[in-house]
C-alpha cells in the first residue's frame, strides 16, 4: 500500500521543503486573506485605514521633527520624505511584529493539525505587502503632486531596484521574526523586551532624518543597520536625494541571507518541540 503522505520530522536542520509548501498554496492563500479581513473587519473606517494611519503619522513627523526640531529632508517636501521612510518602515515593522508571535499565536492551529508550520510567516509577509502597496498609493499621490508643481524630483534608473528593496525588507523581518518568535515559545518576557527594542530601532534608521545630516565620521554606525541602505536607496531611486552605495546594499543583502539561513535553522529546531513548552 501507497501512501499519498508522509509526514515525518525533519532531520535535516536547514531543510526548506519549497514543494510541500507549493502544495498549501490554498492554505496560505486563505491565511492572506484572514489576515487582511481580519485587521479592520469590525470597524468604522475599515481599509481606509490604511491611509489614514500613515497620513496621520506623517502630519505628526512634519509638526514635530520638520517644524519643531528641524531636522533635514535633504531639501525634500516633507510630505515625500517623511512618506517614503513611513511606508518602508510600516512594511517592516508590521511584518516583524506578526512573525515574532507565529508559535504563540498560531499554538491552538498548530497543536491540531499538520501543515507546513512556515507558511503561517509567510502569509503574514505576504498580507502586509497588499498593505504597503495601499500606502504606496498615498506616496505616488504626493509624488505625482509635486512634479506637476516642478519641485525638483529626479527619480533615475535605479527604481528598478525597488523590487529588490521590497524583498530585502520581507526577508530582514521574516528572518528576525521567525528567531524571535522561536525564543519567546520559551521565554515570554523576550515579548515586552523585543516590543521596546523595535521602537528603538526605528530611530537608528533613516525613516525621519536623512542618513546626511550624520557626520560622515560616524555614518559607518549607521550603515551596519542593515535597513539603513535601503531606506536610503529608496529616497535615492524615487527622488535623487539620498546616499546609494552598492557594497551598503550588497552587505543588507548578504546579511538578509545569513539571517534567513539562521532563522531557518532555528525554526525547524524549535517547531519539533515547541508544544511541549508554549
Amino acid at each position: 500500500m501507497e501512501y499519498s503522505t508522509i509526514i515525518k520530522p525533519k532531520s535535516n536542520l536547514f531543510s526548506v521543503d519549497f514543494r510541500e509548501i507549493w502544495q498549501y498554496k490554498d492554505l496560505m492563500s486563505m491565511f492572506v486573506k484572514r489576515n487582511i479581513v481580519t485587521q479592520y473587519k469590525q470597524t468604522i473606517m475599515g481599509p481606509t485605514w490604511f491611509f489614514i494611519q500613515p497620513a496621520l503619522t506623517m502630519v505628526m513627523y512634519m509638526v514635530v521633527f520638520g517644524n519643531i526640531a528641524n531636522i533635514s529632508t535633504d531639501g525634500l517636501p516633507q510630505p515625500l520624505f517623511y512618506l517614503a521612510g513611513i511606508v518602508c518602515w510600516q512594511y517592516f515593522s508590521d511584518c516583524l511584529n506578526k512573525t515574532a508571535s507565529t508559535f504563540t499565536d498560531n499554538q491552538g492551529i498548530f497543536g491540531k493539525v499538520y501543515f507546513p508550520r512556515l507558511i503561517v510567516p509567510l502569509a503574514s509577509v505576504i498580507s502586509n505587502l497588499v498593505r504597503m502597496g495601499i500606502q504606496f498609493l498615498l506616496f505616488l499621490g504626493f509624488y505625482i503632486y509635486y512634479i506637476i508643481t516642478d519641485v525638483q524630483i529626479t527619480p533615475n534608473i535605479y527604481l528598478l531596484l525597488l523590487p529588490v528593496l521590497i524583498l530585502m525588507l520581507a526577508g530582514l523581518s521574516l528572518g528576525f521574526g521567525i528567531i524571535i518568535s522561536s525564543m519567546t515559545t520559551k521565554y515570554r518576557d523576550l515579548t515586552i523586551l523585543f516590543t521596546f527594542f523595535v521602537q528603538l530601532w526605528m530611530y537608528a534608521t533613516p525613516v525621519i532624518y536623512p542618513l546626511s545630516t550624520m557626520s560622515q565620521k560616524y555614518q559607518w554606525v549607521l550603515a551596519i543597520n542593515p535597513l539603513t541602505s535601503i531606506f536610503e536607496t529608496f529616497r535615492f531611486a524615487t527622488m535623487g536625494v539620498g546616499t546609494f552605495s552598492w557594497s551598503h546594499l550588497f552587505y543588507s543583502f548578504g546579511f538578509m541571507i545569513v539571517l534567513l539561513g539562521v532563522g531557518i535553522v532555528v525554526f525547524n529546531r524549535v517547531q519539533k518541540s515547541f508544544m511541549d513548552t508554549v
